[in-house]
């Protein structure tokens, strides 16, 4: 049995409760952060008092860290209750509310932001440690890529007993856990590139081909070998057979956290088969990759962040015929400087009409002009979810040739979808089981949470917004 907390930690997790209620009546949201705060407060050692006598994973990484740890979580949850911090709030605040509200000595599943990784881990003494990838992400804040990897490998030596499960394809993350006590290499591929072009231990040039990679000077850095990796759809682990990996998720980076995920639940205790099946389970994840209902339409909602995100989810949206709404913020939690965007190769989506929205709108249509993407603007997000159902499959030039030309002074048309069939339009669209067409809304942190709850209260209502758009061409 898990030993007592102190009087002052049970007062300081209780305080917090009452504060994360209190947020929750106010409506300010599910309080979880506030209250955490309000604990830290009163115990800064409180993380440290409730992780103890727990066996605690902590996954970090610049991109795939949530569903990855959702996908853990569920593994784990074959061995009985596990604490997680399933809304993604990575940093100590958001981590104290979620092993306060667990059993004293479940297992315990943390995600944790890649900048917080050293003062997570020196309070919670985890047993394990999933390293997933690092590249640029919230260059205001987090600061270069080769400066995290460097706090990453400083955290590693710290580690002890600890086993560290780390992403064999990229150099940034090797480099950073080769020195681990004890290291578990997994291979799920790695398609971005673009920042570990260098080597982090010599500063040469990383050479990638068909075998791996390499530091192209001989300093000794290169691609280990791993010790489980992806092919096709099967976790093959040598010694332990092939496992069939059937994602409810989609692309091939999920498969790829799912190995990571299912090697970090297999050095917790639990089965390679029962982990991989428990994964199959996952249909959403905080709400990326839900389809939500909204009158005659349907938006699958994907959330990406930087640009090794949204590179990536380009191969996930929905046929070229459909439509897509692509949405920015630039807050404090997206970062504030928006000009990560013309590192995103918008170049591919060539073909496929683009409807600008969030609040840097206006941004994201001039570095779409520049890819050449068909594009029309909407800043708001039932606006722009109406004007994307209404150019489905369309083709691209045509429709946007309209909203160019159209006299402002006149109303346009914002019948539901479904209202518009046999209207002489190509009926090739993707549609949900109830017939909706869907929408792909590929959207950042801030901008991702504004469309989640614009879409929350109108579930299956007849209309959406009727704000005309807005064109740049």
């Amino acid at each position: 049995m898990a030993p007592a907390l102190s009087l002052r930690s049970r007062a300081a997790a209780r305080a917090g409760g009452w504060a994360a209620e209190a947020s929750r009546r106010l409506g300010g949201g599910e309080g979880l952060v506030i209250g955490g705060r309000v604990s830290l407060a009163l115990d800064p050692s409180l993380l440290a008092g409730l992780s103890r006598d727990r066996a605690v994973a902590l996954v970090s990484g610049t991109n795939g860290k949530t569903t990855t740890t959702r996908l853990l979580a569920s593994a784990l949850m074959e061995l009985g209750p596990v604490a997680h911090n399933s809304g993604g709030a990575n940093l100590p605040s958001g981590l104290v509310p979620a092993l306060a509200g667990s059993p004293a000595g479940s297992p315990a599943a943390l995600e944790v932001d890649e900048g917080w990784l050293g003062a997570v881990a020196d309070a919670v003494s985890p047993g394990c440690v999933v390293l997933l990838n690092l590249s640029r992400d919230q260059l205001d804040r987090v600061s270069e890529v080769r400066n995290v990897a460097s706090r990453w490998r400083s955290v590693v030596e710290r580690l002890g007993h600890a086993v560290v499960v780390a992403n064999a394809d990229d150099p940034m993350v090797v480099w950073a856990s080769r020195d681990a006590a004890h290291v578990r290499w997994v291979a799920g591929g790695q398609s971005w590139r673009e920042d570990a072009a260098g080597c982090p231990s010599c500063s040469g040039r990383i050479d990638y081909d068909s075998e791996g990679w390499r530091c192209g000077t001989g300093c000794g850095l290169e691609r280990p070998a791993p010790a489980a990796w992806v092919s096709g759809s099967q976790l093959v682990v040598p010694g332990k057979g092939n496992h069939s990996i059937e994602l409810a998720l989609p692309g091939r980076f999920n498969l790829a956290n799912a190995a990571m995920a299912a090697v970090a639940a297999a050095e917790m205790g639990v089965p390679l088969e029962r982990a991989t099946a428990a994964m199959s389970q996952v249909t959403g994840v905080d709400g990326r990759y839900e389809v939500t209902a909204a009158g005659g339409i349907s938006a699958r909602l994907l959330l990406a962040k930087n640009p090794a995100g949204w590179a990536e989810l380009f191969d996930v949206l929905t046929e070229d015929v459909a439509p897509a709404v692509f949405a920015i913020n630039a807050r404090v939690a997206d970062g504030r400087d928006p000009s990560w965007l013309w590192d995103v190769p918008f170049e591919r989506l060539a073909g496929r009409l683009v409807v600008a929205s969030g609040e840097r709108w206006r941004d994201l249509a001039v570095r779409l002009r520049y890819a050449g993407v068909d594009h029309v603007c909407a800043p708001d997000p039932l606006a722009s979810l109406e004007l994307a159902a209404e150019h489905y499959g369309t083709g691209t030039g045509a429709a946007v040739q309209v909203d160019r030309c159209a006299d402002p002074g006149v109303r346009r048309d914002f019948r539901s979808a479904s209202d518009r069939e046999g209207e002489g339009r190509a009926e090739r669209a993707v549609a949900d089981d109830r017939g909706r067409r869907i929408v792909d809304v590929v959207a950042n942190y801030t901008a991702f949470q504004r469309y989640r709850a614009a879409l929350r209260p109108l579930r299956d209502a007849p209309r959406l917004a009727d704000q005309a758009p807005v064109s740049l061409k």
